[in-house]
C-alpha cells in the first residue's frame, strides 16, 4: 500500500510525520505539502502488546525502549521515509484547566496565570512544565461578574477572560523525551492528543460541538467552541472494556473476545443477543457519563451542543454509531480525520472506518507541516 503511495506521489517536497503513542497501539502518518494542500504519503499502526507478551488489543504500560521499538517497527513497516516529527502526550498524563480572571493586559496576565493555576496543580508548579492561551473575545461573550467595595457597596461589573491552562509533570516529558532519543525520531514539539484531535476534525465549526474520542483505555470528551477546547473529562472506561466483559460473559480467551467485538458489534445475529447485552452494559455506561458531561456543560455555560463528533478506534465497533445516536438529543456524525488530507480515492473505503484511529497522528502531522511551510 505504502509503496503504491509512493509512486503517485514523486515529487522531493519534505515529508513529514505524526506519531501517536497511544495505550495499546502507535500510529503514523506520513503527510507532504503539494501545490498547496497535505497529500498523505503513507500511514500505519502497530499493536503494542505483543511487546509486552500481550494479546493484541490489551493495553500496556511499556518502558521507553520498548515504545521505542515498536515505533522503529512501524516506521520501517510503513515505508516511512522521514523522521521530522511531531509527537503526542496522552490526555490522562495532562492536567487541563480553564479558569476565569479579571481581563487585564499581557503582562498582568503573565504574572496572574501562574498564581492562579496554582489552585489547580496538584504538584508543585516546579515539578511541571505549564503553558496558557487566553481564550480570544467571540463577539462580546467576555462574561461580567458583580464586584462589591469594601463597605460591601456593589461596584461597576468587572470584565473577565478565560484562560486555559495546561501543565505536564516534567517526568512524563523525560520519558517522552527518551522515547524520541532512543526512535531516532526528529521531533519538534510534543502535543497534548486533544490539540491534535480537534485539528484534524474541527472545520470552522461556529456553534458548539462535542467530540467523543473512545480510545482502547478510555474515553475522552471535548467540548469545543470556535476552534478552541473549553472543557474536556476523560471516562475511564474504552473499547478494552468491552472485551473484558465479553471475555468473561462468554467465558472466552482476550483474543477471541477481540474478535467478537469487531466481528459482531452491538448488531449481532439473533442468536448472539447475550454478547449485545454484555456489551451494551459497558456502552450505555459510556455514553451515559458522555451525556452528563455534555448537558452539564450545557448548563453550565447556558449554549446547546450543536453536533457530535465521534472519533476513536472503539467507535469503529459496528453499531456504536446508531447507538450515540440514541443517547445524544442532538446531531451525530463519524468523524473524519483525513478531511483536511488529500488521499488516493481506492482508500476513500477504508479510511472511512480504520481511518477512525488516526486523528491525533493526522492532526499532528498537520501542525508540523504547517511549522515547515
Amino acid at each position: 500500500m505504502s509503496n503504491f503511495l509512493q509512486r503517485i506521489f514523486k515529487e522531493n517536497n519534505q515529508s513529514v510525520i505524526g506519531v501517536d503513542i497511544g495505550s495499546s497501539s502507535v500510529k503514523v502518518v506520513q503527510l507532504k505539502k503539494h501545490r498547496g494542500k497535505a497529500v498523505l504519503e503513507t500511514y500505519g499502526e502497530i499493536a503494542l502488546a505483543p511487546y509486552a507478551g500481550l494479546d493484541v488489543g490489551q493495553v500496556t504500560n511499556l518502558p521507553s525502549e520498548k515504545i521505542a521499538e515498536a515505533i522503529k517497527d512501524i516506521l520501517k513497516e510503513a515505508n516511512v521515509t522521514s523522521l521530522i516529527s511531531g509527537v503526542s502526550i496522552p490526555f490522562k498524563s495532562s492536567l487541563v484547566s480553564l479558569i476565569e480572571l479579571p481581563k487585564a493586559s499581557d503582562d498582568e496576565l503573565k504574572e496572574m496565570i501562574p498564581l492562579e493555576a496554582r489552585k489547580y496543580i496538584p504538584v508543585p508548579i516546579s515539578e511541571v512544565t505549564m503553558d496558557w492561551w487566553v481564550i480570544p473575545d467571540n463577539h462580546g461573550d467576555l462574561d461580567f461578574v458583580d464586584s462589591e467595595d469594601a463597605e460591601g457597596e456593589k461596584t461597576s461589573p468587572v470584565q473577565k477572560v478565560q484562560v486555559l491552562v495546561v501543565s505536564i509533570h516534567n517526568e512524563v516529558l523525560n520519558t517522552y523525551s527518551s522515547i524520541v532519543k532512543e526512535s531516532g525520531l526528529d521531533t519538534g514539539f510534543f502535543e497534548i492528543e486533544m490539540f491534535s484531535s480537534t485539528r484534524a476534525l474541527i472545520s470552522g465549526e461556529i456553534e458548539p460541538v462535542m467530540i467523543f474520542d473512545m480510545g482502547a483505555a478510555a474515553t475522552k470528551i471535548y467540548m469545543i467552541e470556535r476552534g478552541v477546547i473549553k472543557s474536556s473529562h476523560i471516562i475511564s472506561k474504552g473499547s478494552q472494556e468491552v472485551t473484558n466483559s465479553i471475555s468473561k460473559g462468554m467465558n472466552v480467551t482476550f483474543d477471541r473476545a477481540e474478535h467478537m467485538k469487531r466481528s459482531l458489534g452491538t448488531l449481532p445475529p439473533a442468536d448472539e443477543q447475550k454478547i449485545y447485552e454484555i456489551i451494551s452494559l459497558t456502552m450505555d455506561y459510556i455514553f451515559s457519563e458522555a451525556n452528563s458531561v455534555l448537558l452539564s456543560y450545557q448548563k453550565r455555560f447556558n449554549k446547546t451542543i450543536s453536533k457530535v463528533i465521534l472519533t476513536g478506534g472503539g467507535v469503529a465497533m459496528k453499531g456504536v454509531a446508531e447507538l450515540a445516536k440514541a443517547n445524544f438529543q442532538t446531531t451525530v456524525e463519524i468523524g473524519d480525520p483525513f478531511s483536511k488530507v488529500e488521499t488516493p480515492a481506492f482508500l476513500e473505503g477504508v479510511l472511512q472506518t480504520a481511518g477512525l484511529e488516526f486523528a491525533v497522528a493526522v492532526g499532528i502531522a498537520l501542525r508540523r507541516l504547517q511549522e515547515l511551510s
